[in-house]
């Protein structure tokens, strides 16, 4: 996939023009120490990013540094045609986790979305039971297909070696439409006694709101997390029929950070899409971020 201003920029003018009305919804301001508490799953985002063969001996730097005790068991993709990805155990929390490398538009090496992407049916063989009216963007759905079998097939080996009790999905970027991709795909192809969770940075929208509310229903435990002017959570547009699932939180500056209740439906001050309205308001840097003083991206593996 590759990035195209031009495309942002169509897109966020015809949303500013189409998007219809926003409901109104709460904010809840976040302490401290809810936000500090969200750090290793930023680190497993970072860490994502890193050269495989340091990812394999979990010797990747600073994000590696700041989780001891991980064991990754798989490393794949080539960081161009499959995106980067590691599977591991987290004996900490008695926990499989599943990171996707994402975009970084710093290297442009890998990009968001293109000017012919459209709403498709989700695999039934991947997800099962899931209706014809639930639809995702047919580029991180194509993507995705890449390596869910083998994820999945990870995934089992380590609960049933380990005891894992839970799978935690966790990306940036495009890693973050595959990580919330994954958590589905997980909640449906795993017993109900496994903990889905899922943590994302600055991600697109993925599916339709079908998807979205399908998504509330099998993942309660999923949060997404938007940086200040980050403009990648606006796109693709509402009015092309796509829509954010639950649990915004969003960094308004460092330090101070609101959780943003519903669906992708708001206006309030707060929340992304009335901080970023379009494009030209947004700022491609806060998509690196920083999260709490973690940056994400290529350049910050080390």
């Amino acid at each position: 996939m590759r990035l195209f201003t031009t495309a942002f920029s169509v897109l966020a003018l015809a949303a500013a023009a189409l998007a219809a009305p926003l409901a109104e919804r709460s904010v809840t301001a976040l302490s401290s120490s809810q936000l500090s508490a969200f750090a290793p799953f930023t680190q497993f985002a970072r860490a994502a990013y890193c050269p495989s063969d340091k990812v394999k001996n979990w010797s990747c730097g600073q994000a590696c540094n700041a989780l001891p005790g991980f064991q990754p068991t798989l490393i794949g993709g080539d960081g161009n045609a499959v995106q980067l990805f590691f599977v591991g155990y987290w004996p900490q929390q008695n926990s499989v986790v599943v990171a996707h490398q994402g975009t970084d538009p710093t290297a442009l090496l890998s990009d968001l979305t293109d000017v012919n992407f459209f709403l498709t049916d989700l695999d039934t063989k991947l997800f099962p039971g899931v209706t014809h009216a639930v639809q995702v963007h047919n580029g991180f759905g194509a993507e995705h297909a890449l390596t869910a079998a083998t994820i999945l097939a990870e995934t089992k080996k380590i609960i049933a070696d380990k005891g894992a009790t839970q799978v935690m999905l966790i990306g940036h970027s495009l890693g973050g439409a595959l990580a919330e991709l994954d958590s589905l795909f997980m909640a449906l192809n795993l017993p109900s006694s496994i903990h889905i969770k899922a943590v994302t940075y600055g991600t697109p929208r993925v599916g339709n709101p079908q998807f979205a509310a399908l998504l509330d229903s099998k993942v309660p435990d999923f949060v997404r997390i938007n940086n200040e002017a980050d403009l990648v959570p606006i796109v693709p547009g509402r009015f092309l029929g796509f829509q954010h699932p639950h649990g915004e939180i969003h960094i308004v500056s460092p330090g101070n950070a609101v959780a943003c209740s519903g669906d992708d439906n708001a206006d309030e001050s707060q929340c992304t899409i009335k901080t970023v309205p379009n494009v030209f308001e947004g700022d491609i840097i806060n998509h690196l971020g920083p999260y709490e003083g973690i940056f994400i991206g290529t350049i910050f593996c080390n």
